[in-house]
């Protein structure tokens, strides 16, 4: 009996291995690296107070009581009582569906505008590429806290233009980073196939182009879900952003400063802690979303 040729030798051990399963990637991105591990942790407990604060908030996060106002962390109040009586805690968790809710749509908003707008200036250029560049270029040459600022005291004060102040202020990150990728990418040999196969320029992008974009922004969505939080947290915190008694980490944090010389530190401590886990979340989870996102990483 012949032999196998040796191409056919290797091919039988690789046919015959069972395909790796559809979760194998993402478990090895969540557990090769404890930090990102608990990074996933703090986030998906973050949604899940997010989706059922309102019935998990052991109290009223608005009702007021005098008699038990500036009480330190009990039993009965895990985080204490403010200057009203309120309780902290539970105006902590009714407060991460707001501060996450704003994030996710200013993010969401300058995602896509700003990766489509730099896609398209990087993949065609010319006129377009230098209108989008220098547009980018204009909204960073303000600091931005103090654009957005700006941008809400014109507008006003509500939960639609803090939306609209944070997604402008972030437009410049994703214009860039989308830019410069479509513009490595717009002469790759897929790209080339793809225009001989008969596809439109437009068609080219956002099929072909535009997918190999999303490992890099990924990144930067992350980041900027962290910062977008602080912004919001921000203006809160200086009277430009919700308004109380609504709970917002801002705000609670800048009520509470005022009561951190007097002794009554667990008023800011609690939500100024709350507002770090998140931040830190977010920020640790841009790694984890590029090895996610990431063909050339795929194990």
């Amino acid at each position: 009996m012949s032999a196998l040729p040796p191409s056919a030798a290797r091919a039988a051990p690789d046919a015959a291995r069972p395909a790796a399963p559809r979760g194998g990637h993402l478990r090895h991105v969540l557990t090769e690296n404890p930090v990102t591990l608990l990074a996933a942790g703090l986030f998906a407990a973050l949604v899940l107070v997010a989706l059922f604060g309102p019935w998990l908030a052991p109290h009223d996060p608005l009702a007021t009581a005098p008699s038990i106002a500036l009480q330190p962390p009990s039993a009965s109040h895990w985080f204490g009582t403010d200057a009203l009586g309120r309780d902290i805690l539970s105006r902590c968790i009714v407060a991460t569906r707001l501060d996450l809710g704003l994030a996710v749509a200013a993010v969401a908003l300058s995602f896509v505008v700003g990766a489509t707008l730099g896609a398209a200036a990087g993949f065609f250029g010319g006129w377009l590429d230098r209108i989008v560049s220098r547009s980018a270029d204009t909204i960073m040459a303000f600091p931005l806290f103090v654009l957005a600022m700006g941008i809400v005291a014109a507008l006003g004060n509500t939960l639609a233009n803090i939306v609209i102040a944070t997604a402008i202020i972030n437009l410049p990150f994703y214009i860039r980073v989308a830019r410069a990728e479509a513009n490595v990418r717009r002469s790759a040999g897929f790209v080339e196939s793809a225009r001989l196969a008969g596809n439109s320029e437009w068609g080219v992008l956002m099929r072909h182009v535009f997918p190999n974009l999303l490992p890099p922004i990924a990144v930067q969505v992350s980041l900027n879900m962290g910062w977008a939080i602080l912004n919001a947290a921000g203006l809160s915190f200086i009277g430009l952003g919700v308004r109380p008694p609504t709970p917002e980490w801002g705000i609670m944090v800048a009520e509470g400063a005022q009561y951190i010389m007097s002794g009554e530190w667990w008023v800011a401590l609690f939500p100024g802690a709350v507002l770090m886990l998140a931040v830190f979340s977010f920020n640790l989870l841009g790694d984890a979303l590029r090895d996610l996102l990431d063909p050339r990483r795929r194990t």
